[in-house]
């Protein structure tokens, strides 16, 4: 899902504006707390197609200039909070602590620099400095895993006087057991001109983070257990399961074990700017045969004759999609 640049640039009422991702582009403001998400009038989104897959999530944009003058926008794409707390879910596909999801762009056809914005934030509090004074990476997993358990005490006493660290338990032992408590938020920001007589096509690629599970809640023992109906209820919510995928997936399930995944898309900064999206386009790649997707498709309309794919004019996205790919893999 749920980050890039250290510096504060100030909106300028002029022909050059200023503005600024677990994913859309939005206009932005850079500040000393980080990426304030703002909406910009000047520049509208005519187009919009989303192609998520397990593999690969891509994007099209095409963007139009409405002011009659060149504007120059800081431009964000937000990248997927990573949340600490709960480090055994998390994937990254990339090794690199800052794109860790192998993010690439382009703008009219042509490789577009970017950099980084990455914070830490437990709550509405940045703790970003407070991490690297302690020098201790905001991003203590993957290449650059640290074991809590594997801390100095010395170290450990910091974070946990600081509120970095939560407990979670208690071992076998008596010993407690301590999670990280911040989530990180990571985005990639260019600077963007938008020229008066011509439109520009911009192009994201990254490789999603993929919630895996070996089976699913979904299937008919687990769904009728009501020590979980607490969960079951949660993932009708996230995902708008309909009974008729569940009647599909009791019938799949009879031909032997089923697993899921889970994909999450940051598509509300899509409003930010000026009027709705004019047309947009999903297409959801489940990867195989013998899978269901679902997720919450509020104002997208089925494309007949095409599974998968979804279509929609003047969208104006007000929530993310979660994406649920259930099946056999």
């Amino acid at each position: 899902m749920r980050d890039l640049v250290r510096c504060a640039l100030v909106i300028a009422a002029t022909t050059s504006w200023h503005t600024s991702a677990q994913s859309n582009d939005s206009a932005a403001e850079l500040s000393i707390g980080g990426l304030r998400f703002m909406q910009t009038n000047a520049i509208s989104m005519e187009s919009e197609e989303l192609r998520i897959a397990l593999d690969s999530i891509s994007i099209r944009y095409q963007f139009a200039n409405l002011s009659g003058k060149p504007v120059t926008l800081t431009v964000a794409f937000p990248l997927p909070d990573i949340d600490l707390s709960e480090p055994e879910s998390i994937v990254l596909p990339a090794g690199d602590p800052l794109n860790f999801v192998a993010f690439e762009t382009k703008v009219d056809g042509r490789p577009a620099k970017f950099t980084f914005d990455q914070r830490a934030w437990i709550g509405d509090k940045d703790v970003s400095s407070l991490l690297s004074q302690l020098q201790f990476p905001m991003l203590p997993i993957g290449t650059r895993e640290v074991r809590i358990a594997d801390l100095r005490e010395a170290t450990r006493e910091k974070l946990l006087s600081n509120g970095l660290l939560t407990a979670i338990g208690n071992s076998d032992n008596g010993r407690p057991i301590y999670s990280f408590a911040w989530i990180v938020k990571t985005s990639a920001v260019r600077q963007q001109t938008f020229p008066p007589d011509r439109s520009v096509t911009v192009e994201h690629r990254y490789r999603p983070s993929v919630g895996t599970a070996a089976d699913t809640i979904l299937r008919t023992p687990l769904r009728k257990n009501k020590a979980l109906a607490g969960q079951i209820e949660q993932y009708k919510k996230d995902f708008c399961i309909t009974d008729g995928m569940l009647t599909g997936l009791d019938r799949l399930a009879g031909k032997g074990a089923l697993q899921e995944r889970r994909i999450s898309y940051v598509l509300h900064t899509g409003a930010n700017w000026a009027a709705p999206i004019k047309t947009f386009k999903l297409v959801v790649d489940p990867g195989g045969k013998e899978r269901f997707v679902s997720f919450c498709s509020t104002g997208l309309k089925p494309v007949e004759n095409r599974p998968f794919e979804y279509e929609a004019t003047n969208f104006k996205p007000d929530t993310d999609l979660k994406v649920l790919v259930v099946g056999k893999f």
